[in-house]
This record gives C-alpha cells, sequence and structure tokens, in this order.
C-alpha cells in the first residue's frame, strides 16, 4: 500500500496559451502550500504546471521550489518536478538540501491531482 508523504494545496494563476500548427502549450503560474508527516512549507516563488497537447498525446510537467521544515524541525528546500500525461498518472521526483528527507530523491513515487476551485489539490506518495 503506498504512503502518503505529502499534500499540496495549489493555487492557480491566469494561464497563458500558445495555439501552434500541431499542439497547443497552457503554462500556468501557481503558489503552493505542502504538508505531511515528512514536511511542511510553501512556495519559494511561482511555480508552473505546462500543459501541451498535441495529436500524439497530452503531456504535462509541474516545476517548483518549496521552502519550510523537515520533520526533524530543520529548515530546508524541497525542488519537484511532476511529470505525467493525466492529473491521475504522475510521476514526481524530489531533490533536496534536508539529509532527513533525502530518501525522497530515490524514492519511487507517484502522485494525483484533483482540479478544486482556484487550484489543485495534489497528492505525492510513496
Amino acid at each position: 500500500m503506498s504512503k502518503l508523504i505529502m499534500t499540496i494545496n495549489v493555487t492557480t494563476y491566469e494561464a497563458q496559451v500558445l495555439d501552434g500548427q500541431a499542439s497547443r502549450v497552457v503554462m500556468i503560474p501557481f503558489s503552493a502550500i505542502a504538508s505531511g508527516e515528512y514536511f511542511a512549507g510553501k512556495t519559494v516563488a511561482k511555480g508552473v504546471d505546462t500543459q501541451i497537447t498535441t495529436k500524439n498525446g497530452f503531456y504535462l510537467s509541474a516545476r517548483y521550489m518549496l521552502e519550510g521544515t523537515d520533520f526533524s524541525g530543520k529548515k530546508c528546500r524541497l525542488f519537484i518536478e511532476n511529470n505525467g500525461t493525466s492529473l491521475e498518472n504522475c510521476k514526481p521526483e524530489i531533490h533536496t538540501d534536508s539529509d532527513e528527507l533525502a530518501f525522497l530523491e530515490n524514492a519511487e513515487l507517484t502522485a494525483n491531482a484533483e482540479c478544486m476551485e482556484n487550484g489543485a489539490l495534489v497528492k505525492i506518495y510513496n
């Protein structure tokens, strides 16, 4: 059974859209607040969720940095890159300067997102 690593409450802002000849690119800036057993914090600056639609499919990639504290109470940062082909099928990769959370850098993580008014709720699992 998967263990919930963190929940991220995302607030989205006005999207930028490019309609090309063979694709549509939507970039959605956002801020976020993360909570969970291992880490609590918020985005350092705005992150961006990039959604690309082509004749071959749909691809999304969100990149952002969080600053907060790990479960030992030490200040730290996490960089998260979350890639997927749907909101229910995402694969996050986490980088951190926390010794306590270093295990996340090699963990087999999954994520799903639930759209909400003015944002999303993202859950990352190990």
